[in-house]
């Protein structure tokens, strides 16, 4: 038999050319048209696979969580030293969370909402409380950690601070705000200024939470 001019369509296609789009346009250019047409299928056909738009998003979202590296949560993370520490897990995780975000921006706010049933999602949630818990942190404040971690890193990968002010230096009468004279430059150096904040808030979370573990420890 002569083989398909195009490819059968599968789940994984739509997830694939869904994120595509997202990543170009943002979840607005999803629709059920938008897509068969870019996957060259009849709209009807789409309804095989998901029965809304919103289990797409879902899917996109999942697979985008999928490419979060979660290796460091692994007892066994740094055999050549025997070491392993919560602390040093936890903002690893975090940078390497804070990625994969970064790469797909427009798909975050679907992930902010929390993991749902998605397994990708739920995997992530497990690992972060499984390696609190094993660590020594008790249940409910493992928990609170998860919740605090998701809050910050998605909250710093839906904008950029520094993209936030203008490089027009009029902008910024020193009459009106006499402290903000170098904004204009925060523009040209986004990268420095957002990842620095990053890093910033990260290791005061992770200092934080260490003084309450040792605290813990000693009850």
């Amino acid at each position: 038999m002569a083989r398909p001019r195009k490819p059968l369509l599968s789940r994984e296609r739509i997830i694939e050319t869904a994120g595509v789009l997202i990543d170009a346009e943002g979840v607005e250019a999803i629709s059920t048209r938008r897509l068969a047409a870019e996957l060259g299928v009849s709209g009807p056909s789409l309804y095989n696979h998901f029965r809304t738009k919103d289990e797409i998003l879902e899917a996109v979202a999942d697979a985008v969580q999928a490419q979060v590296d979660l290796s460091m949560f692994d007892a066994g993370a740094h055999p050549e030293s025997g070491d392993w520490g919560w602390d040093t897990a936890l903002h690893d995780w975090g940078v390497a969370y804070r990625a994969t975000l970064k790469a797909h921006p427009h798909i975050v706010p679907v992930l902010a909402l929390g993991p749902g049933r998605r397994p990708a999602g739920l995997r992530v949630a497990d690992a972060v409380f499984g390696a609190m818990v094993r660590a020594g942190w008790p249940p409910a404040q493992a928990t609170s950690i998860g919740a605090l971690m998701r809050y910050f890193v998605t909250g710093s990968a839906l904008g950029s601070f520094a993209r936030g002010f203008v490089d027009d230096q009029a902008a910024y009468d020193p009459t009106d705000y006499p402290h903000l004279g170098q904004a204009h430059l925060l523009a040209e150096r986004q990268e420095q200024v957002d990842e620095g904040a990053f890093e910033t808030g990260l290791r005061a979370i992770i200092d934080g939470l260490r003084v309450q573990f040792a605290a813990i420890a000693e009850k």
